[in-house]
């Protein structure tokens, strides 16, 4: 049986670099676009939160034939904290396309998900991006590319690369380093792929293995395992064993009824995949990321796929303001669980973990953002939850407590390099490298502890207007640093329930700022401001104007209500004290203090 050769292969990148660009613009100069369809922009970011956010979150796949070769494209996250998505996503090919951008060069994550690369031994074709910028700096750059190749300690055969330069979005590329004409094509980047990504290994007489590394779900066809076959041939209708991962279920002898393949974008049926190439198997809801679909006379198991651990956690728990269960559909512990679960069957990086009550589950993850996303992801499902402030897991080494170290480089103006470094230093911070741009910005390398940067990027953008991008990654361990200052001002918090007053948050103003306007709903112990003080304020945002015939100029005049802070569900996770949740809800954000009733916080205190 004659069998169409194939290459596999993934698209790496620092976040923003043009990865999901690139794809699109392969999937129409092959024309996987035909001429009739519309043309959407990332059509690879198919998630709500991938195409609001502008990153990708999860690592997926698609197929495209050029020269009678079919190419297996797989699109990865860029940012550190789906790193998870990133090393499962290069268990499935045999080289990469490592993308740069033509101004930007190598950023912290293209060292991060190089080293990965380059740690399975994956040749690497190195595609500069964005060549047609006006602050360009093609030859800089790819110096700076090979540097980072030997940085990294990549062997000889690594180094040799071939480097292309392309302007994704027109869908154009040239071999070397230059601007593409006009009218080029992608050509010179599919060419080269053929040319320098190998072709899979593995025999297709040997004993089947094929390896599971993500899940999907099917309306019509339940749990989907998504992986690549290693060795041997998966046969549509033959008998498969299931081997688990953990070692401790039974293996599961079963009929594969439903095998499929990437064809375009789409999954199309097959009768046959054989080794290093990708699959989509339907029947088997047990499976999970890491198992091992074997032979079933021989049933070998691969070793499981090995990622970094957590460094952050936080609790979830349900919602026991006095306005749950108005706005969400899944209130019980038991439904927030069983979310919790089903993630963590899909996402190799999430670990879930009990607490001393059964009503709140402990979550550890990548980072805040990854944290983040996946409470917006609960949110929109229709789940109500309240969540902690997130710390850092510690870690015993040598004897000695210590605690992760993130890795940030901030992207900013020149005039605000000093709030950059006066911003990090109280919070243990180091500035590592400062590299002054050619278009009035500069790059600010810098270290500090996990706990010292949250909070740090919504700073960050307030005191630069917004104009700052920022990139962190984990950076290995340090001893425990001690104290971190935290928030400046203390909590203005509700001393009862009601509806906020114009009236009652023109004085507050004053005071501190406001996280909400009038006419919303609040209760007691519910958090309405930052105070300018350190110390809590206990107020009353629901206070009226006296209705009396006395009448003065002054006591007339119109309420001028400054715009109130709005909280995102990353600034308010980052906002919170110790002793303070986050509420989310489909419909709001809010934040509350643990203990709702004074009295029951100062006794709190005291104790």
């Amino acid at each position: 049986m004659s069998r169409t050769p194939f290459r596999n292969i993934a698209l790496i990148a620092h976040v923003d670099h043009g990865k999901t660009t690139l794809v699109d613009a392969m999937l129409r100069a092959t024309g996987v676009f035909e001429s009739h369809e519309a043309l959407v922009d990332r059509v690879m970011d198919s998630n709500d939160q991938e195409r609001e956010r502008g990153i990708t979150i999860l690592a997926k796949a698609a197929s495209i034939d050029w020269q009678g070769t079919r190419i297996n494209l797989v699109d990865t996250p860029g940012h550190a904290d789906f790193g998870g998505e990133v090393e499962r996503a290069l268990t499935l090919v045999d080289g990469v396309l490592l993308l740069v951008d033509a101004a930007e060069g190598p950023m912290p994550q293209t060292r991060y998900v190089l080293s990965k690369a380059l740690a399975r031994g994956l040749p690497a074709v190195v595609v500069i991006n964005k060549v047609d910028r006006p602050d360009s700096r093609l030859a800089e750059v790819a110096d700076e590319v090979y540097q980072l190749f030997f940085d990294l300690d990549a062997e000889d055969h690594h180094i040799e690369f071939p480097i292309i330069s392309t302007v994704a979005r027109e869908g154009r590329a040239i071999a070397g380093t230059g601007i593409p004409e006009l009218d080029a094509d992608l050509s010179p980047l599919l060419d080269t792929i053929l040319e320098t990504i190998p072709a899979p290994s593995g025999d297709p007489e040997a004993p089947l293995q094929a390896l599971v590394t993500n899940l999907d779900a099917s309306d019509y066809l339940g749990r989907l395992a998504i992986g690549r076959v290693v060795e041997g041939t998966m046969r549509s209708g033959t008998q498969v064993v299931l081997c688990h991962s953990n070692d401790e279920e039974p293996p599961l002898r079963r009929k594969l009824t439903q095998l499929m393949g990437f064809s375009g974008l789409e999954r199309a049926e097959i009768d046959e995949r054989v080794a290093g190439d990708l699959f989509v198997v339907a029947g088997f809801p047990e499976v999970e990321i890491g198992d091992t679909l074997a032979d079933a006379d021989n049933p070998i198991p691969l070793p499981r796929i090995e990622i970094d651990e957590p460094v952050l956690r936080m609790t979830f728990g349900v919602n026991t303001s006095p306005l749950a269960g108005r706005e969400g559909k899944y209130l019980t512990s038991r439904q927030i669980r069983n979310r919790l679960e089903r993630e963590v069957l899909g996402n190799v990086s999430i670990r879930i973990g009990s607490t001393p009550s059964p009503e709140i589950i402990e979550v550890a993850g990548r980072g805040e953002l990854q944290l983040a996303v996946l409470i917006e992801s609960m949110r929109r499902e229709g789940y109500e939850l309240q969540v902690s402030r997130p710390e850092v897991i510690i870690r015993a080494i040598d004897g000695s407590p210590h605690e992760p170290v993130e890795r940030a480089v901030v992207d900013v103006p020149d005039e605000h390099v000093g709030v950059v470094t006066q911003t990090v230093a109280p919070r243990k911070g180091k500035v590592t490298d400062l590299r002054p741009g050619d278009t009035g910005r500069a790059i600010v390398t810098l270290e500090a502890p996990a706990r010292g940067l949250l909070g740090f990027r919504s700073l960050l953008m307030t005191a630069t207007r917004g104009t700052a991008l920022i990139h962190q990654h984990h950076a290995g361990w340090m001893p425990w640093a001690g104290d971190l200052p935290h928030r400046t001002g203390g909590a203005m918090i509700a001393d009862r329930k009601g509806k906020t007053t114009g009236f009652a948050l023109d004085n507050l103003q004053q005071r501190g700022e406001l996280f909400l306007g009038p006419g919303v709903e609040v209760y007691e112990g519910m958090i309405i401001g930052e105070a300018s003080r350190p110390q809590n304020m206990v107020v009353n945002p629901t206070k009226g104007k006296q209705l009396t015939n006395i009448r003065t100029h002054s006591s007339d005049e119109a309420i001028k209500l400054k715009p109130h802070k709005q909280l995102t569900l990353e600034t308010a996770i980052e906002w919170i004290a110790e002793d303070e949740l986050v509420e989310a809800t489909p419909t709001a954000i809010r934040v509350r203090k643990r203990l709702l009733v004074e009295s029951d916080r100062k006794r709190a205190k005291q104790r």
